[in-house]
């Protein structure tokens, strides 16, 4: 099985110097591997082409057989890395709680510790009969996160 350690040191070196980042690198028991790359601004398709032949250069085929695949992370993908939170502040997110629960919100923050979330809420006000929308603003450690991604409404 080829080393995940060793295509992600490949992929860091060679995305030196841009605005590029590996999110993370799988590789199956039948060496089908994946890596999936982000950026402070956009992927394009060539990046990821040069990027992986520039791999497959160092990677020895008649050694071990391998399938590589270099994609970028995508709009509806999970967010891995503090450095993809970060790009996302000020838009709209989905986040779903380990407890179940899902938050449709704008992203106001994220750091080391977690994400502070703005969204409508129903509460109840004094002196009205029913629950009023509120915006609220809550921080939620990772601990909590199960996933965050973005959200593009469509309306």
């Amino acid at each position: 099985m080829i080393d995940t350690q060793k295509i992600i040191a490949l992929a860091e070196s060679r995305l030196a110097g841009t605005d590029m980042f590996v999110v993370s690198c799988t590789c199956t028991a039948g060496n089908d591997i994946e890596l999936l790359i982000d950026s402070d601004t956009s992927v394009d398709i060539d990046t990821c082409a040069d990027l992986n032949r520039a791999i497959e250069e160092v990677l020895d085929r008649d050694n071990e057989d391998f399938s590589l695949t270099v994609a970028s992370a995508g709009i509806g993908s999970e967010l891995k890395q503090l450095r993809q939170y970060r790009k996302l502040i000020g838009r709209s997110v989905e986040v779903l709680l380990l407890n179940g629960t899902k938050i449709l919100a704008r992203l106001d923050a994220a750091d080391d510790q977690g994400i502070t979330l703005s969204y409508e809420e129903k509460q109840a006000v004094e002196g009205k009969k029913r629950k009023q929308s509120v915006t609220v603003s809550r921080t939620h450690p990772f601990t909590e996160v199960k996933y965050t991604k973005e959200y593009l409404d469509f309306k």
